[in-house]
Formats: structure tokens, sequence, C-alpha cells
């Protein structure tokens, strides 16, 4: 169930949430949420999610595959924060890795956190279409959708989302 936003309560803050998935469009979305969180005060969080294999239950092998995305989802967050810092953001996001489908996890992770008030994506550029996690949001699944959601066009140059965040 989905707890109550609470950003605008004492004691608390608007937070944006971005999903780190190794996309091209992902650092538009971070660039933008880093920058507006960091303009309005708020705060930034950044998931990472883990998708499970199919054969996860032979011989162990779950524990090593969960060990291997924790290694690797660490290095990738490391480095999205290396990139913020080297483009002058000062405010440290939190980290959050989850195992499982990204649709579902953000989902989670926003039912928990009663500061995340907004949804930062990027839409994709290439022929695909706008990607899988903005073709969610905009389908009959996300029509119920627990907070407002920013679509970042993938388009957009650094010095676009510095003029406009």
């Amino acid at each position: 169930m989905l707890k109550p936003r609470r950003s605008t309560a004492a004691g608390h803050r608007r937070k944006f949430l971005v999903v780190i998935d190794g996309t091209p469009e992902c650092g538009r979305a971070v660039l933008y949420a880093a920058r507006r969180a960091e303009r309005t005060g708020g705060g930034l969080v950044m998931l990472y999610c883990i998708v499970p294999d199919e054969f996860q239950h032979w011989l162990g092998v779950e524990a090593i595959m969960r060990r291997e995305g924790e290694e690797e989802g660490a290095a990738v967050l490391d480095e999205v924060v290396n990139n913020l810092h080297a483009a002058a953001i000062a405010i440290e996001p939190e980290r959050v890795m989850r195992f499982g489908k990204p649709s579902e996890q953000i989902v989670e992770l926003i039912g928990e956190d009663e500061d995340i008030a907004i949804l930062v994506l990027a839409a994709g550029t290439g022929n695909e279409g706008p990607g899988p996690l903005v073709s969610m949001i905009g389908s009959k699944a996300g029509q119920s959708f627990p907070v407002p959601v920013t679509i970042v066009p993938g388009t957009l140059s650094d010095e676009d989302i510095e003029a406009i965040a």
C-alpha cells in the first residue's frame, strides 16, 4: 500500500527518483533530476535493479548472480555519482539496489519512501521507441501510477537541461 506523500511536511524533503539502467538516455534523466533536486532543495534517489535470471535456482547460482549483480550495480552507481560530481553537482544521491523487474521495484520503492514525489525518466531516441519504462508508464498499467512522472527528451543536450532544470 502506498504511504501518503510527506515530501512537503516539516523534516522531509521532496525526492526525485531516477532508474539507473545503462541506457544512453539514462544520463539525461539523471542530470535533469539532479539539477532539479539541487535547485529546489530536494534529494535524489538512484535505483539500480538487478533482474534475476530464469535459471538462478541451479546449484547456488542465485547467490553468485546476486553477488555479481551487486558488484556491477555498485560500480555503475559509483560511475553515475562521479559524473554528477564532474558536472559540479553538489548533492549526494541515495543509492538503492533491488532485485526484480524495474517496473515492479519502482512502484515498491515509491510505496516505501514517503518522500519520493517525482519519478524522472528519459525517452529513448532510437527506433525501438521511448523505452520500456516510459512505455509502461504510458500504458494502461501506468494510469494509476502513484506519483507524477517527468519524461525528459533523450535528445536534450547538457546545456538544454541546465537551462530548464
